[in-house]
């Protein structure tokens, strides 16, 4: 057992939002903590962390564990995104110091030889400990999250999208005992995701995570907790096979639910004809008045089932076009931009007609936020053609909604700024979409992600919009809401063009998928999932005609004809065997000779 609570009891902002909550984590285990937005599972990591106290009940830790957390983000970090993710070897990076200062030490004569042996003891414990592969495992990390480009910036100028991508690379390299990730593909591409699930799957320590993405949950993990109403329940299995136990569990205890009912309804009967028949008797009889006690006695002792939660409450959206579109909705023909000199989009042609839904996918930077940006004239091409059709009503849901609205605007007062209708209207319309009661009169700034893109559903809803642009549309929604959107779309009678992640939303929601590589859309009949080869062979294409050619080998340097990673695991192997540790010292110059032209490659 790494990890225990046991019978928390918590309160958050008046509410209690654990009255008796379990939770346990084993070692080496792959858990999915799902549940409704506002459940608490933020909240229960905030307690595994210690950034929150128990009301109540108890913690246990394995001592000595160590435990990373996605969320422990911090607010300011002077230096690069590559000396960012460094930090995470604090152990290497004090001995390399320890190396440094003992290399200048062997310096002078007297102290060179007490300084060669330690020299040698700490090399052989940087070798061992992986220290000659710490640059290797950041550009490892950062290559397969997408983040290479970050490396290089000041970590200050960086959006809170690419500091959760260096914080997660960060936690990763770190290699914790617990990695507690919330919402880890939310920044993600879909490449770096599937790279993700493949780290994880091989991760040797206890991962547990938050996520609303299922195909990310059932590639990776093997058991998921379920986080209602303040009680937690664990299903063996990936989510697939979760939502079938859960749907069977659920059916067995209304089952039980409805037999107890019919049981107590003929105890209830049996007891009003006891009472009836003793009345009725002359005398009263006293036999059947004991007899009615007692089985009311019963009825008090029996342990009542509750009535399980068949259908929890939904979001209600119907999304209707009230007038269409013309045919031609969304024209783009040599379409161009560029910034500082980077050309983002080239020669981009795009015809999206009416009641056409079409997904654009394409890695982290490929410009699938600007070509959005562009068909909402929010970005001006450079060049070519860019039309929108007649009768053009845009509804557009950004990745974070509500943006940029006033924080301290109530949410009522917000929405009857974009529908004009009574403030008991208003009311009546935000219950559909699950906010009850003094909720509509909170502020913008208290609305979680989840909430704040309900909201934003809420006014599309009685706007009567024709063109739907979606970017990242599930990122904030629970499985529920995002069940809801998905037939919503199904049954929206006007256009939709989105960008997302989720693979599941994709391949349910688009029957076409547009592909942006290298500036170009390759747009393709079908699915993801049915096009996918497509795209990859695409990005092969690119990266070969991108490749630089190879340099013959001038032998110049240690084992010439081998790449420069087959050098230096080479030197590596001969550190550790060699005694000498004036030897070992030269072998640990080429080493960072060899790192050094390898990073100049």
């Amino acid at each position: 057992m790494n990890i225990t609570l046991k019978d928390v009891y918590k309160i958050i902002g008046g509410k209690v939002l654990f009255e008796s909550l379990t939770f346990e984590l084993l070692e080496g285990e792959k858990v999915g903590l799902v549940g409704r937005n506002g459940s608490g599972k933020s909240t229960l990591f905030r307690l595994l962390t210690r950034e929150e106290e128990l009301d109540g009940g108890s913690l246990f830790i394995k001592k000595g564990l160590t435990i990373g957390c996605l969320k422990q983000i911090p607010e300011q970090y002077k230096g690069t995104g590559r000396e960012y993710l460094r930090s995470a070897f604090q152990k290497l990076t004090q001995l390399s110091d320890k190396m440094k200062q003992l290399e200048k030490s062997m310096q002078d004569p007297e102290q060179m030889e007490k300084a060669l042996v330690q020299y040698g003891e700490l090399q052989q414990q940087f070798a061992e400990e992986g220290g000659y592969e710490m640059e290797a495992s950041i550009d490892q990390a950062a290559n397969g999250l997408k983040l290479a480009s970050l490396l290089d910036q000041p970590f200050h100028l960086l959006s809170g999208g690419e500091i959760t991508k260096l914080s997660l690379a960060k936690i990763l390299l770190e290699r914790p005992d617990v990695l507690l990730l919330d919402e880890p593909t939310n920044h993600l591409d879909l490449h770096a995701i599937e790279w993700l699930e493949s780290y994880l799957q091989r991760y040797k320590g206890s991962v547990c995570i938050i996520s609303h993405d299922r195909t990310f949950l059932d590639q990776v993990v093997t058991s998921v907790i379920d986080l209602e109403e303040g009680e937690t329940m664990r299903y063996k299995g990936n989510y697939s096979s979760f939502e079938k136990q859960k749907e069977e569990k659920l059916l067995i205890e209304f089952h039980q639910y409805q037999e107890q009912q019919k049981k107590i309804k003929k105890m209830k009967e049996a007891i009003r004809r006891l009472r009836q028949w003793a009345n009725e008797a002359n005398p009263p009889n006293e036999k059947l008045f004991r007899k009615a006690k007692s089985m009311e006695r019963a009825l008090e002792r029996m342990e009542k089932v509750d009535r399980p939660l068949i259908d929890a409450k939904k979001m209600t959206l119907s999304l209707k076009a009230e007038e269409r579109s013309g045919k031609d909705v969304v024209v783009l023909e040599r379409a161009a931009k560029a910034y500082n000199g980077r050309e983002i989009l080239s020669g981009v042609d795009l015809h999206l007609r009416f009641q056409e839904r079409l997904a654009v996918v394409g890695t982290n930077g490929s410009g699938k936020s600007t070509l959005l940006k562009i068909i909402l004239n929010k970005e001006k091409a450079d060049s070519g053609l860019v039309r929108c059709g007649e009768s053009v009503k845009v509804g557009y849901l950004p990745q974070n909604p509500l943006q940029d609205v006033d924080e301290a605007q109530r949410m009522i007062d917000y929405f009857r700024s974009q529908i004009i209708v009574t403030e008991g209207q208003a009311r009546h319309m935000l219950a559909a979409f699950m906010f009850y009661g003094y909720d509509v009169f909170q502020k913008i700034s208290r609305l979680s992600g989840g909430e704040r893109m309900r909201l934003k559903l809420a006014v599309f809803m009685h706007q009567g919009v024709n063109l739907l642009v979606l970017d990242e549309p599930t990122n904030h929604l629970d499985v529920e809401s995002q069940e809801v959107l998905k037939e919503a779309l199904q049954r929206f009678e006007g256009t939709v063009i989105g960008v997302s992640h989720d693979r599941h939303f994709l391949n349910a929601c688009f029957p076409e998928t547009a592909y942006l590589v290298n500036g170009r859309l390759h747009r393709c009949l079908g699915s993801y999932e049915e096009t996918r080869e497509i795209w990859q062979q695409l990005l092969e294409k690119v990266a070969a005609s991108n490749a630089p050619k190879k340099k013959e080998s001038t032998g110049d340097h240690p084992a010439a004809g081998l790449n420069w990673e087959e050098q230096i695991i080479q030197l590596e192997e001969r550190v550790l065997q060699e005694k000498d540790p004036a030897v070992q010292a030269d072998i640990h110059v080429q080493i960072e000779q060899l790192y050094a032209k390898w990073m100049d490659q």
